[in-house]
């Protein structure tokens, strides 16, 4: 099945499954979208406030979480409790990325897993696209991060780096025509995120708590 490249690395494994995930950026329909891939999932969401989320969006979360990530106060996100983590393209919108990293590793369990997505330093160099295709296409993006400073931080809180790099998910590249005639059709305009796995937008840390 193609998933959603922020879930490619635990869908076997989980899809099936209970498990308690922790969803840092839970706006753009991401809890049901999540709910349609893991539906056993107890979800969580952090978000400074309701981006784009329906109704049923947030009826979907078991627990939200309304806070500012760079302000660091993570007391109320209980600690150890989570199996996965996830951090999809949200460290690019704030300074201290880093240390917001290294204080929500604490809420996950041994054992649990963390998967980070951030626009890399190939961005910063690609044609600006409707959509986001250079780092500066979006106007709230203010630090680039690279992959040898997230993996530093997990490193240095414990973790065990599981595979890390560009992103090149390769359905979205086979699918891209595809992708591109439809979006034509029905929107009018490619999307620049239909370019990122081809042209190296993303970078990725995937690693696990020991």
């Amino acid at each position: 099945m193609i998933v959603f490249p922020k879930f490619r690395f635990f869908y076997k494994d989980l899809k099936d499954k209970t498990f308690t995930l922790l969803d840092v950026g839970a706006g753009n329909h991401s809890p049901s979208l999540t709910k349609r891939v893991f539906p056993h999932c107890i979800y969580h969401g952090i978000d400074i406030g309701n981006y784009n989320n329906t109704v049923n969006d947030v009826s979907l979360m078991d627990r939200y979480f309304e806070m500012d990530i760079s302000q660091l106060r993570f007391d109320e996100v209980p600690d150890n409790f989570y199996d996965i983590i996830v951090m999809n393209h949200i460290i690019e919108h704030i300074r201290n990325g880093d240390k917001a990293i290294e204080g929500l590793s604490n809420k996950l369990k041994p054992g649990g897993f963390i998967y980070i997505e951030y626009p890399g330093m190939k961005s910063l160099h690609l044609p600006t696209m409707r959509g986001t295709l250079n780092f500066y296409d979006d106007p709230t993006h203010v630090r680039v991060y690279s992959v040898g400073e997230i993996e530093l931080v997990l490193v240095n809180k414990n973790f065990k780096i599981l595979t890390k790099g560009t992103r090149r998910y390769w359905p979205y590249i086979i699918l891209m025509p595809a992708k591109i005639m439809y979006n034509l059709i029905r929107k009018g305009h490619t999307p620049a995120g239909i370019f990122w796995d081809l042209l190296g937008f993303a970078e990725y840390v995937y690693a696990q708590k020991r």
